[in-house]
């Protein structure tokens, strides 16, 4: 009876919203990502798959096309209805990135910096040279990414990490400069810039300056995108095997850095290795942000994006030009392989450190997003792969493009950190009343592990109180009091409760992720000028949960209504779905397992991988959920096998 008022109050307040804004759209499907964004096929010459490993835009609005499977393609028309397809080079390895300079394409190949040009002007390659070439032990994960031209007309190329060998989980640098930046100029001069990268696969430049999209793996929490300054560290030790170099600018060693936290290498009695493995009750553990006193050289993240939620693969970076996808113009795209989909980036700078939110943009496209380029029209060039990888959009290569139709949808524009809060910025305005009740908000935040264990679990959570809200004049945005804001974590910002004003339809996404580096100083916001009205008393949360555990005692399962908040909060659907294949396998086929819901509840915690060899991506450690809704959860998937 409990767990049923519970839910009638939070109807109701939901219906008074809906009500006192006289939504038209009252009954109707909320607005959807392809409303605002649709995505636009481009078809490929019949026959040929396309794998996209590098895009460019070229003067003349052709795209230079590089594929993993060595080919450099030139496409005439790519925006129209009529694309024409011409091979410009081929028999290349590998190529991941692409660039035009000077009237020539440079790409990078696992081993080498190239120049192609078409010096006779019969459209194809027949000046290609070597620019600058580095070591390769022949290891399938060396791969190499960019070229990315800098401002001074350099170029900037990362490569991945090979793995170990009877150490098969630790990512090693086995020749140099694997796990590096590197700086290379036209005439092949070579400047190691940066180390402490595990698997680099996108370069973007920000307002001029260099940043980089990392992945989850050994070492690496979970994937982000991280701000490059020459002599940084970003956290992965292998590259430190080269900092005794006479050109690395910088002199940290792994030794220096294992004295701080312990790489792990422990054997058995039979002298094998044993691999790292998420303690999930481990008391003693230490964070990035904990050593940056200790590691001069230690990068943080700009911004986490939260793995399994804001992509599990994070690729190519871009930002938007003035003028496209309109109020977004300035904020930056991240692509991601494994989700198909493209993420948006919100930076600011606090006290000359960038930091900032990250939140869902666009999902849906047919492979893997791993590169990007704007197209001469304004729409996006979306180049994808899933080949050995894997990724939610099944097929094995595409070419789409991104196309903003002049819509506006209704979205969190800006998010600010302030002294005892956030400032959020609207694309419309907002229904007052929704946005003056607290009940509209939830604030929480969490942080990762550095350690040498493949990712990390969501550790350290706590919750942060909205003690208050004012609404700007123009209804244009909202600025939230949060007590427990904490300083180098990650915020999750939830506003599940805010409308439109003029058609009552909620955000198009209302969940923003906050990497809170800096907190400013200025002035705070008192008590006297804030809304404190709350349509959901502490007494109806205790209510709510007081009849989940009778429901739990009870035996009757609860419905997919009851649990759809908790699969939502604990980013479940990020890559599940009850009967559709995505990242994951569907709740569905794990109902079939039979499980007992104490065995799934170990599994949410520790899963393995062995139990689902055809899927490609690891579950994450999901020990951020209680207990007792990881067993409501559970209790709900075995439901799904009656």
């Amino acid at each position: 009876m409990k767990m049923y008022m519970y839910y009638l109050r939070r109807c109701y307040v939901v219906l008074i919203m809906l009500l006192a804004v006289n939504s038209p759209s009252f009954g109707q499907d909320a607005p959807a990502e392809a409303d605002y964004f649709p995505i636009v096929d481009i078809p490929s010459p019949e026959g040929y798959l396309l794998e996209v490993g590098g895009l460019t835009v070229l003067p003349d609005g052709d795209l230079g096309i590089a594929t993993r499977r060595g080919d450099i393609i030139i496409v005439e028309n790519p925006a129209s209805g009529d694309p024409h397809f011409k091979k410009f080079a081929t028999g290349l390895h590998e190529v991941l990135g692409l660039a035009y300079k000077d009237g020539a394409l440079y790409c990078v190949q696992r081993g080498e910096l190239t120049r192609l040009e078409d010096s006779d002007m019969d459209g194809r390659a027949d000046v290609i040279e070597t620019v600058y070439a580095w070591p390769l032990s022949g290891h399938y994960h060396e791969y190499s990414y960019g070229p990315l031209i800098a401002p001074d007309g350099s170029f900037f190329v990362s490569g991945n990490v090979a793995f170990g060998d009877q150490q098969w989980w630790r990512g090693e640098s086995r020749v140099p400069w694997r796990g590096w930046m590197m700086n290379i100029t036209t005439d092949g001069k070579m400047q190691p810039w940066a180390t402490g990268m595990r698997s680099p696969a996108g370069l973007g430049l920000v307002d001029g300056e260099l940043f980089y999209a990392e992945n989850q793996g050994d070492w690496i929490g979970s994937g982000g995108i991280w701000h490059v300054e020459k002599g940084d560290f970003m956290g992965h030790p292998a590259g430190l095997r080269w900092t005794d170099k006479k050109n690395a600018p910088l002199s940290l060693t792994a030794e220096e850095l294992y004295e701080l936290v312990d790489p792990e290498f422990n054997k058995d009695e039979d002298g094998n290795y044993i691999k790292p493995e998420n303690e999930p009750d481990e008391e003693e553990y230490r964070t990035l942000f904990e050593l940056q006193d200790e590691l001069p050289a230690l990068k943080t993240p700009a911004v986490w994006l939260p793995h399994g939620i804001l992509g599990i693969s994070n690729s190519d970076i871009q930002q938007i030009p003035e003028g496209h996808f309109g109020p977004f113009e300035g904020q930056i795209l991240v692509g991601d392989q494994g989700q198909s989909k493209i993420m948006r980036v919100i930076l600011e700078k606090v006290n000359g450190t960038y930091q900032g939110a990250a939140l869902d943009f666009r999902s849906g496209f047919q492979s893997g997003v791993l590169r990007m380029d704007w197209a001469d029209d304004g729409s996006l060039f979306i180049g994808e792969t899933n080949r050995g990888w894997g990724s939610a959009g099944t097929a094995d290569e595409g070419l789409q493009r991104l196309v903003w139709n002049r819509q506006l949808p209704f979205e969190m524009k800006t998010i600010r950190v302030r002294p005892d809060g956030f400032e959020i910025r609207f694309t419309k305005p907002v229904d007052r009343a929704s946005a003056e009740d607290l009940a509209s908000y939830a604030v929480s935040s969490f942080i990762y592990k550095y350690h040498p264990v493949y990712g990390s679990p969501m550790i350290d959570p706590g919750q942060g109180e909205v003690r208050g809200v004012k609404v700007t004049e123009d209804g244009m945005g909202v600025r939230i009091i949060v007590d427990n804001l904490r300083k180098n974590y990650i915020h999750h910002i939830e506003l599940d409760g805010i409308r439109s004003k003029k058609d009552g339809n909620p955000l198009l996404h209302s969940s923003a992720y906050y990497t809170l580096k800096e907190i400013p100083q200025g002035e705070r916001l008192s008590m006297e000028e804030v809304s404190t009205m709350n349509s959901i008393q502490k007494e109806d949360v205790e209510a709510g949960k007081a009849g989940g555990d009778e429901q739990l005692q009870s035996g009757e399962s609860p419905s997919y209504e009851e649990i759809k908040p908790l699969l939502s909060q604990y980013t479940c659907t990020s890559c599940h779905q009850q009967n559709k294949r995505m990242v994951g396998p569907p709740f569905a086929e794990i109902a079939k397992r039979g499980y007992s819901n104490e065995e799934m509840v170990e599994l949410i915690y520790n899963p393995d991988l062995s139990n689902w060899p055809d899927y490609a991506t690891a579950m994450p450690p999901m020990t951020i959920v209680p207990e007792e809704e990881a067993l409501r959860i559970a209790d709900w998937i075995n439901a799904l096998n009656d």
